[in-house]
């Protein structure tokens, strides 16, 4: 491992100096990912500023009916939060879809949020990879692609977004928010990562030193008729090939308002704006919700192994919504 020196913050200010005027230096929160790619050397901070100290461990209740979570809240315990699990079901779903018990034990809300690839290039330092090494090349390209994107890409990477919470936050309209050296700033979370474009070495709207401080959940009463599905290799601990997070809005048999998120398929969380439309003003069903998949998968991008998941998107997606659909709001 890359040689680095460790300083534990007391407090939300010494956290921020502690990174200041210093590029190489990381957050260190539960470390599930950052330790992982620091023991392959793929990421190398001279100083981690550990975090854990910090008392952003709360779920709060906001004025309106909407929730504020703690950037240091744990993934297990937002799972298992009653308020989570009555008024944002798709949240807690989808955070016990992914890693183990263990492992959820130790993640946090803002360490989940920025969760880095599994591409195999991207971890693997004898490889070309330009989320790792810009212009250097894309291995996955012409490599063994069957776990990437078709959604999002581009010519200079075609990486996946890993995480199944911010799928489920993605569909639930979440707002993080940040501390930084120009103050606090609230992000849309649609608006918080990018694609990777020509510049795939940049994954979010963060700045140097930037912290998450929550993740705010706006009131959505019908969010409580929701569902997260993953399709995956193997029954746990292990990444969505495809997975859809849903929530429906259903008075009298018709669809008044629809939510609909996929991971597994995009280089960032993916909101499936124009399958939302498509579901507006339909009687909830069948057909309907194939209907919704078939927009959703609209200009997908396959490459050689990867092709499969077209259709397999579009019936988790089917399938997430039926189940959501049987809910009771």
């Amino acid at each position: 491992m890359h040689p680095f020196s460790y300083r534990q913050a007391s407090d939300e200010q010494s956290a921020l100096s502690g990174v200041s005027g210093q590029p190489g230096a990381a957050y260190l929160a539960g470390g599930t990912t950052l330790i992982d790619l620091m023991k392959l050397d793929v990421q190398k901070p001279s100083q981690l500023i550990d975090i854990t100290p910090l008392p952003w461990t709360k779920i709060t209740e906001l004025p309106g009916g909407g929730v504020s979570i703690g950037a240091m809240v744990r993934n297990s315990d937002l799972a298992h939060s009653e308020i989570i699990m009555t008024r944002y079901p798709v949240l807690s779903e989808a955070l016990l879809s992914g890693a183990s018990p263990q492992l959820r034990n130790m993640a946090t809300t803002g360490g989940n949020l920025l969760q880095r690839t599994r591409c195999y290039y991207f971890r693997d330092i004898t490889t070309p990879c330009n989320k790792r090494e810009p212009g250097s090349g894309c291995s996955a390209m012409d490599g063994y692609n069957r776990i990437h994107a078709i959604l999002g890409t581009s010519k200079h990477c075609i990486a996946t977004h890993p995480s199944d919470m911010c799928v489920a936050l993605t569909a639930l309209d979440a707002t993080i928010v940040t501390r930084g050296a120009k103050g606090e700033r609230r992000i849309p979370i649609n608006e918080f990562y990018f694609t990777p474009g020509d510049h795939p070495e940049r994954e979010n709207v963060l700045e140097p030193g930037e912290l998450i401080t929550a993740v705010e959940l706006p009131a959505m009463p019908f969010a409580a008729r929701s569902h997260y599905r993953k399709v995956r290799d193997r029954a746990s601990y292990a990444f969505a090939l495809s997975s859809a997070a849903v929530a429906l809005d259903i008075q009298a048999g018709v669809i008044k308002g629809a939510r609909i998120a996929m991971g597994g398929v995009g280089t960032k969380p993916w909101r499936a704006l124009d399958a939302e439309k498509a579901l507006i003003g339909k009687t909830a069903g069948p057909d309907a919700y194939k209907a919704a998949a078939e927009a959703a998968l609209r200009g997908a991008k396959t490459h050689k192994d990867n092709a499969f998941k077209v259709e397999l998107a579009k019936r988790t997606v089917i399938r997430a919504l039926t189940m959501a659909a049987q809910k009771t709001a």
